[in-house]
């Protein structure tokens, strides 16, 4: 409770490390937590520390580990937690640990490699089946035909796709096949028309699946291709724009005996390729598996021996370089603790010097330290989020437990919704052990870490929203209202006992738009609601008028308050530091000023809930017109709230007050006039005159 309410006690401590130990011991104070070290390289540039090296080495062991995550999430095998906190691998492990991830890293790329070279070669096996598939109808062969030269054939009969009639003219007919992508096939053959000159026939065929992209590995839809062209000087052309198109060019059999062989061969590689990339895949699963139960254990390993080297980095060297000294915040109370752990850091090593330290007295303003839980660690982040107190003053995350949710609750005032966030924050509560949901994602971990904020914000929020009588936006009539709509109703009553009461008769009823409660006829008004707004309200058509004003002045009454008790926690601080002129002139003041302009608004907003009924709630002034009037002294008639609050007689007779209800009120008017100046002038005085003492000091 002390330290939630004030920050702890600290003190700067000198350690003095031996060289054999020095890193037993930081691991030591770094599993306890207890210490903030000092720079002491400040100058130093972080490239020519002494333990840069080894920073690095930890850096390369990271990198090691990142890329064995990513090969882990690929291949969907889950990640174990393992132990929750690893301590630091001991100096004798460390070499072996870096042995062991740089062997494991070249095996795994060695696998990954073999395999991406596997399947490419798969994928480009499928496509070329595809591609032999899809050309045998392209072109029509004569296998059995032997050629002979002694007539030209007919060109109108017979085609000059025809094998034979392209050996009688005696012209050398060749052919590229292959596969393009879908985007590409228009520009394809407008290129191959336009650079060829027409000596060439371009056959497309769309293939029914789409295949996967040997280089990217995208599924993509691709076009199967057969080009004939005539002479070799045709053919580089055609392989050129091949290339530039980036096709994926295979050969192309030049009788139906190859075309079968060829097709048989790949089946037969297809199925040997298969079989290979499936036991190099489980072979790759199984090292990713083994990887996979120590590598969260290992990272957090390596953080930790990073963090050590970082440290060890601030640390000075003797005259001697044997012994490494170090400066650390500490709070008094876990100055125990710390003798512990270098004892422990000492022993693990080895060492027959054991590590040592000593207080030593300071000037410097040590660094605040709040201890928080699981409860008050969301308080405090929202403290901390707008600024961080300085050293022992008072912490308001203390009071920011009740006044935070509280305060959302005024806002929120609804109690169905508020019970349904109480509900899912309870349930938060309940599961908080649970692993998903402390490595949950970003939204759902920001609703975790604040479950108790939540929990208490519905909670605060279900009784405002009874004192609203707010129920998922609709009022409930749990007591019975306490206005009687019958009672306003007489049809025995003479017309003009009709308008002097207002009461309702048949024809008021059916020709009124807007029907009006009296509560001055009786039995109209029986009374409050015994908690809560009336549901009654719900059907007014002032509803808003009333139910903003209600929240206004009860935001106004909460806002005073809480600003008054941030002064009184102000003189806390005061009196702890020995200001005491900050409490005369700085605390006292603004409690007067307050008090005399705020208060006295306060006390009128109670007065007037306390003393007006619903009879008499015509003749209550407005609170905001008698506030001005308190600063403008009207000339005109105007009525004060309670009596002897006469503004007339005030200024036309400036003489001596008529009652002590106008005596209190100049009073508390000349006070905050008064003291006005006392707030602004003195606390820059008393700052220049401290800042010029500390330079002459």
């Amino acid at each position: 409770m002390g330290s939630l309410f004030r920050s702890e006690s600290m003190c700067l401590a000198q350690l003095f490390l031996q060289s054999g130990t020095a890193y037993e011991c930081l691991s030591a104070l770094g599993e306890k937590g207890l210490v903030q070290f000092r720079d002491l390289n400040q100058n130093v540039s972080s490239f020519q520390r002494k333990f840069v090296g080894e920073v690095k080495r930890c850096e390369e062991l990271e990198r090691i580990l990142v890329y064995l995550v990513q090969e882990i999430t690929r291949a969907d095998i889950p990640l174990p937690e393992g132990e929750a906190s690893p301590p630091a691998p001991p100096l004798k492990q460390v070499l072996e640990m870096q042995e062991q991830l740089q062997k494991l890293e070249v095996e795994l790329r060695e696998v990954t490699k073999n395999k991406e070279k596997l399947r490419k070669n798969l994928l480009e096996l499928i496509e070329y089946t595809h591609m032999l598939r899809v050309t045998k109808t392209f072109v029509k062969r004569n296998v059995e035909f032997e050629p002979t030269y002694e007539e030209f054939p007919s060109l109108e009969n017979d085609s000059l796709l025809d094998y034979s009639c392209m050996q009688r003219l005696g012209a050398k007919l060749g052919f590229v096949s292959g596969l393009i992508h879908q985007g590409k096939v228009e520009a394809f053959e407008k290129m191959l028309w336009r650079v060829c000159k027409g000596y060439t026939i371009v056959t497309c065929a769309e293939l029914d699946e789409a295949l996967e992209d040997p280089e990217t590995g995208e599924v993509i839809k691709w076009y199967v291709f057969l080009i004939s062209f005539w002479g070799e000087q045709i053919g580089h052309k055609v392989k050129k724009i091949c290339d530039c198109y980036h096709c994926h060019i295979y050969p192309y059999p030049n009788t139906a005996e190859e075309r079968k062989e060829i097709q048989e061969g790949l089946n037969t590689r297809i199925q040997d390729l298969y079989t290979v990339l499936h036991k190099t895949e489980d072979y790759l699963r199984q090292v990713l598996c083994k990887a996979a139960e120590s590598v969260y254990s290992r990272a957090i390993q390596v953080k930790k021996m990073k963090a050590i080297y970082h440290m060890l980095n601030m640390c000075s060297f003797d005259v001697t370089n044997k012994c490494l000294i170090a400066e650390v915040w500490c709070p008094e109370a876990d100055l125990p603790g710390l003798r512990q752990a270098l004892e422990e850091g000492s022993r693990e090593s080895g060492a027959t010097m054991p590590s040592f330290m000593n207080t030593i007295p300071t000037k410097e303003t040590p660094p605040t330290l709040i201890r928080t839980n699981k409860f008050t660690e969301g308080f405090q982040n929202i403290v901390d989020a707008y600024g961080v107190g300085s050293y022992r003053e008072v912490n308001p995350a203390l009071f920011t437990i009740t006044t935070f949710p509280f305060l959302f609750a005024v806002m929120f005032g609804d109690f169905g919704h508020g019970f349904v966030m109480f509900l899912f924050a309870l349930l938060l509560v309940l599961n908080e052990s649970h692993p998903r949901l402390q490595q949950s994602q970003e939204v759902l971990r920001m609703f975790f870490h604040g479950r108790y904020i939540l929990l208490l914000m519905g909670l605060f929020s279900v009784y405002t929203g009874l004192v609203y009588n707010d129920c998922f936006s609709k009022s409930v009539n749990l007591f019975g209202s306490g206005w009687n709509v019958s009672a306003m109703y007489s049809s025995g009553r003479t017309p003009g006992g009709h308008k002097k009461m207002e009461l309702w008769n048949d024809s008021v009823v059916r020709h009124s738009k807007i029907l009006q409660l009296n509560p001055s006829v009786p039995g109209v008004f029986r009374g409050p609601y015994p908690f809560g707004i009336d549901p009654i309200w719900n059907l007014a058509t002032n509803r808003l008028t009333f139910l903003n004003s209600f929240k206004m002045k009860m935001s106004v009454i909460l806002g005073i308050i809480h600003m008054t008790f941030g002064v009184i926690l102000g003189i806390f601080n005061h009196l702890h530091f020995r200001k005491k002129f900050n409490i005369l002139l700085v605390s006292v003041p603004e409690l007067l000023f307050m008090l005399c302009i705020f208060g006295y608004l306060l006390f009128m907003i109670v007065y007037k809930w306390l003393v007006y009924s619903a009879a008499t709630s015509r003749e209550a002034p407005s609170i905001l017109i008698e506030f001005i009037n308190m600063f403008l002294f009207p000339t005109g008639e105007a009525h004060g709230l309670y009596t002897g609050q006469d503004w007339q007689d005030q200024t036309l007779n400036p003489g001596p007050p008529d009652s002590i209800a106008q005596d209190f009120q100049d009073w508390g008017l000349n006070s905050a006039y008064t003291w006005n100046p006392f707030i602004s002038l003195p606390p820059p005085f008393f700052s220049c005159e401290g800042f010029f003492q500390d330079r002459v000091l």
